[in-house]
Formats: structure tokens, sequence, C-alpha cells
């Protein structure tokens, strides 16, 4: 019988898991070693890209790529991990309740917005965090031109200013205005407990930030938060009430609550600690990667951050590691010194950084062209020629 190297999660970090473990395999001409891929879509969702309109088309297909490879693909919804027994139970389409058994376990099932529990958060707030709910908030946001003329309905409420909550703020003006037209007078507002615009992207990024939020017209209520919504608007935590059939959530996210059924180590978002090779702390069977796992980049003390830029170099490694910790060779060291950042804003451009203090690079129109290529092509998964897909999943690939 053929062991098993069992990747749960089919987004960025659980694709280039499986392609990575396939990949050491091939080189060594194992093929007494299978590579399962558990996940309720055979399609890697875009996730970077739900900010955007035409969510619906932000997928990308897996089965030839699965099946060039020779991947094993698996359509279900994991949902107990037993790391004694080695075995992880899951619930297929059909709703029934399936096993599998494997001998070494990449957990890459991500990370999901965490809604407070205010009032009204759940019942009237979207989001952009999963591709249902991105595309339940375009149909919401095209069928704003059948509602009466209102100012609640002109006016977008985003709450959150961290980096999804500007990209869909500044992307908010232009999709309005395609359902509404070009003379509606629209609002965008976005409510931050910061006291300074972008405060968590630092001083750098931050005149960019202000001047196409200027330009745009988006507003921002700094320290303070969204006390409740409802489904007319929000009242704020310094009182003040913002009338808006569209609000938006955008703020905390954690990781998926699978981490909580292995005993190990997480920190505050729920992520896994992970030694260098990426297998979780007291766990021999069991690798984590992507938003699942807290990584060190480098030796300089800066950890992954829950980014697709860091999710795709995990699975890279994770993958790779699983399999060689199967077959007897030497294990690879994560690393991932540079890091960069590429922020969406709107028509008025982007702002391109290098470094974990954020030096501008790009800004502009430049820097939008850099966003569009990584937008649609570079996180995109390879094309369904075998030859081509392992040797992208190398880990001395650079992610881009």
């Amino acid at each position: 019988m053929k062991q098993e190297i069992l990747i749960v999660g089919g987004g960025f970090a659980g694709v280039w898991s499986a392609l990575s473990a396939m990949r050491l395999l091939d080189l060594h001409g194992r093929t007494d070693i299978a590579v399962t891929l558990l996940a309720p879509k055979p399609e890697l969702h875009i996730r970077p890209r739900f900010y955007e309109p035409n969510v619906h088309t932000m997928s990308a297909p897996l089965r030839d790529l699965f099946g060039a490879v020779g991947i094993n693909f698996v359509q279900g919804v994991a949902e107990r991990i037993d790391s004694h027994g080695q075995q992880v139970t899951y619930r297929d389409n059909s709703g029934e309740e399936a096993s599998l058994v494997y001998d070494r376990l990449v957990l890459a099932t991500g990370s999901q917005l965490f809604r407070p529990p205010l009032a009204g958060v759940v019942e009237h707030a979207f989001d952009v965090d999963g591709i249902e709910e991105a595309t339940r908030l375009e149909r919401h946001i095209e069928g704003l031109a059948q509602q009466p003329e209102s100012a609640a309905r002109n006016t977008v409420v985003v709450a959150g200013g961290g980096f999804t909550g500007i990209e869909t703020a500044t992307e908010m003006p232009a999709r309005l205005r395609a359902v509404l037209g070009d003379d509606a007078p629209i609002r965008v507002i976005v409510v931050d407990r910061a006291e300074r615009i972008g405060a968590a992207l630092g001083d750098g990024i931050r005149p960019a930030i202000v001047e196409a939020s200027r330009e745009l017209g988006i507003e921002w209520r700094l320290g303070t938060s969204v006390a409740s919504v409802n489904a007319g608007g929000v009242e704020l935590a310094d009182g003040e009430r913002i009338e808006a059939n569209t609000v938006i959530w955008t703020v905390g996210f954690r990781a998926s609550g699978l981490t909580e059924q292995i005993a190990a180590p997480r920190d505050g978002q729920g992520r896994l600690q992970v030694d260098p090779y990426l297998k979780v702390s007291g766990q021999p069977d069991i690798f984590a990667a992507g938003d699942t796992a807290r990584a060190a980049t480098d030796d300089r003390g800066n950890f992954t951050v829950m980014s697709c830029q860091h999710a795709i170099a995990l699975g890279r490694y994770a993958g790779n590691n699983a399999a060689a910790d199967l077959i007897g060779v030497a294990p690879t060291v994560y690393s991932q010194p540079k890091y960069v950042t590429c922020l969406d804003l709107g028509s008025w451009g982007a702002v391109f950084t290098e470094g974990w203090d954020r030096q501008v690079k790009l800004i502009g129109a430049e820097a939008k062209e850099l966003k569009r290529q990584i937008n649609t092509q570079w996180i995109y998964p390879p094309v369904a020629d075998r030859e081509v897909a392992l040797a992208a999943a190398d880990p001395a690939n650079p992610v881009a």
C-alpha cells in the first residue's frame, strides 16, 4: 500500500504544497507515495482580488493541473483531525462523512474573517473574504440602481482601514458610479480605530493613501469604530450615525479553526507555531503552511503575515519537506527575507514598497501596472503541463 501525503486546503498554500511534494517525489523517482489534496472545490479562489468587480471570474480550475502531475483530488470539507490516528474526517458533497489517512499531513486551510459579536454585523454587513461573500456584495451593488434615491443608497461604509479595507474602499467609487451614474452623489467612508490614515501600513506609504483618498473623495472616521449595524446604516462608538445601505466588514482575520484540533502552540491569530522546516511544534507528522502557520521569514525577527506572498512560498517549502521527511532526504529551511507590498488605490493608481519598513519604490500608474500583473498573472497557478508545473514548485523559486 502506498504511503500518503495529505494536503488539507485548496488555497495558495495547499496547491503549492501539493505541487512541491510531487516535484520532490518525481525527482527521486518515488512512485510508492501518493499526494492527495482535500478541498471543497477543485479550484483556486484568487482571494486577493475579491475587492474588484466580476468576482465570479476570479477562480482557477485545478483538475487538469492535478491530473497532469498526478495529484489526487478529493472533494469535501475537513471537519476533524486525529493526529494520533493520522486521520482526517471530512464531509463530502452528498453530506456523507468519510475519512482519509495520512503518513504526513500539510494543514493549509487558510484563514477566515472574524466578525465580532456586535449588533447587526452578521445580519447586515457584507465582506470580501470568500468568493461567495464577495459575489453577494457585487449583486447588492448592482441592485442599488433599483433602490429609491437616498443618501443611504449612495453611501458605502467600510469598517477597517487596513490593507483589505483600503483596497476595498478605493475601488468603491468606480464600482458605484458604474451602477448609479457619474453624477450620483456617492460617499465612501472608512471607519478605523487608528488615529492616522493607514497607520498599520507605516509613514512611508501614508502620503499615497491620503492623496488617493482626497482625489477619490473617500472620507475617514478615525479614532472610532463601528458599534452596531442595521439595514439602514451604522452607529459609531463615538455616537455618530451614518446612513448607509452598504456596510463592508474588513477587520480581523483568524486562522482556520482546524488549528485548534492540533496539540501545539498557537499565536493570537490561531496560527500554529512551526519550526524552520514548517513542521508543527511537537507534531512529528504534521506541517502547516499559509495562514495556518506562524513562521520566521528570516533571522531578523520577522514572521509571516496572512498574504498570498507568504502562502505560496510556505506551500512550496511545506510540501517539499513533507515529502523529504517520508523519503529520508534532507529538508529545506524556509527562508523568505524579501518582503514587498503592492497596495491598490483604485483609479488613482497604487503604491509598491519593499522591505518590512515599506520603502516606497513605485507609485501611481507605474505601481498600478505592477499590481495588475500580480493580480492577473503572478499569483495564478501554473499551466497543466507536468514539467512546467513541477519546475514552478521548486522552493528555490522566487514567489513572483
